[in-house]
């Protein structure tokens, strides 16, 4: 432990002083079939040169010409350069949150005006200083709603994306939360029936997804309408932030009842690159009254002795900090560089820039999907409103061609068989801005 400062003389003291003779008694609650025994099986020590050659043979690995129909959560979106930068400034080389607000006033300006987009995209009263990613944004959008109404019992709609699903129930498994499905619709829009037949006094919160995992624009204001009719919360998860550009915010309906209470997602298509699942940056944005029940950071405005406009944190109900156990959240550190991003990324294309890309991507999908049904065989499913995604379905012969593709530097689009058995053979594509007629093209080709 060469890299450990303290010494065993050290370590005796700090042993003594919590009442333990050995380091072993302090992992006595691990079972010994969990531990470690013995060195860690690692390769022999490189030298400098040799770790080098390394790093470099195992970067040339990484293919970033590779051309992906696959979105699902995760989308190629042109990034101006100006991003990367202003994010290679010294001033924002760590990514933490900055604690001395005095020395740290550039990036508390960043993550308040982040919050100030996140608020006006979502069009909700106030946003955090963002999260990990849309998935843990997600799941602490479900303990949020437990906290607001002190009820367990959740419904949640087939069409949010199963690995949010996965970690929402990876966060509550514990806690005593149920959790009921909404089905689909075959325009790929969530059973308001069954959401209206399944709603109780007992509900915390109805939770969709929109654009939902099959691309499609779901019905977030009937949905909340009912889930309010019951005392319930709405919350509305969003994948595709990109979309926020055109389609309307769930939380700026003029009547309340249809209006989102809690909006989350992913902004990694926010002048984020997709790295391979991440980092990536999670938000929430919820009304008002809500406030105190957020988790993570705020970075508030206010003035200075001087009457100087000055950036403080001005909410950080964290558990290391004051509240302890009463805190919203454990895990609420936030994605100060990504949010960064963001920030940029928006304030470049300004909300014009930012309909227009949109509206690129719908354009893509549009054009991709009327090639697919004018000139093959393939069906496309679900026809209701979309952003830049969609389920088709393409023959047995055309989908092991379409698997073939990945060899030559194309990623075919997912499989949503293994995730809905009744889509066996369908596959979820995604086209955005990024790819032009000739691209799209090919894919259609394949498909012929």
């Amino acid at each position: 432990m060469r890299y450990v400062p303290n010494s065993p003389a050290d370590r005796d003291g700090m042993l003594r002083a919590i009442g333990v003779e050995s380091i072993d008694q302090l992992f006595a609650g691990i079972p010994e079939n969990l531990r470690l025994d013995g060195a860690l099986r690692l390769p022999p020590a490189m030298s400098e040169p040799e770790l080098l050659a390394y790093f470099k043979t195992a970067a040339d690995r990484n293919r970033s010409d590779e051309l992906s129909f696959l979105g699902a959560g995760a989308y190629p979106h042109y990034i101006p350069t100006i991003v990367d930068s202003l994010i290679s400034r010294s001033e924002f080389y760590t990514a933490y949150t900055p604690y001395q607000a005095e020395i740290a006033q550039g990036t508390l300006q960043a993550i308040f005006e982040f919050q100030t987009f996140i608020a006006q995209l979502t069009g909700l009263d106030v946003a955090n200083a963002s999260l990990y990613d849309g998935s843990t944004a997600l799941a602490e959008a479900v303990l949020m709603a437990h906290r607001i109404t002190g009820r367990t019992r959740f419904l949640i709609a087939r069409t949010v994306h199963p690995e949010y699903r996965a970690v929402v129930d990876t966060y509550t498994r514990r806690l005593g939360f149920t959790f009921s499905d909404l089905g689909f619709t075959e325009n790929g829009q969530v059973d308001l029936a069954a959401l209206e037949a399944a709603a109780g006094e007992d509900c915390a919160a109805v939770i969709l997804q929109s654009p939902n995992f099959f691309g499609t624009l779901d019905r977030t204001r009937e949905a909340a309408e009912i889930a309010h009719r019951s005392g319930a919360l709405s919350v509305v998860g969003i994948t595709e932030a990109l979309s926020l550009g055109l389609v309307v915010p769930p939380g700026s309906e003029p009547d309340p009842s249809r209006r989102a209470d809690i909006v989350v997602g992913e902004a990694q298509s926010l002048g984020i690159p997709m790295s391979f699942g991440g980092p990536h940056l999670g938000f929430l944005a919820t009304r008002q009254s809500y406030l105190r029940q957020m988790p993570g950071r705020l970075v508030g405005q206010g003035h200075d002795t001087g009457g100087r406009r000055a950036f403080v944190l001005t909410l950080s109900t964290r558990e290391q900090h004051i509240r302890r156990e009463k805190a919203t959240s454990n895990i609420c550190t936030n994605e100060s560089l990504c949010a960064l991003m963001a920030t940029i990324y928006l304030a470049t294309l300004g909300p014009r820039g930012l309909r227009e890309v949109a509206i690129r991507n719908v354009q893509a999908t549009v054009y991709l999907l009327e090639r697919i049904a004018g000139t093959t065989d393939a069906r496309v499913l679900f026809p209701g409103p979309r952003f830049n995604e969609a389920v088709i379905r393409p023959s047995p012969a055309a989908l092991e061609r379409l698997r073939e593709m990945r060899s030559r530097g194309i990623a075919r689009g997912l499989e949503l068989g293994p995730l809905f058995p009744e889509l066996e053979g369908a596959l979820l594509i995604s086209a955005t801005e990024v790819y032009s007629k000739p691209v799209l093209d090919a894919f259609v080709k394949e498909l012929r």
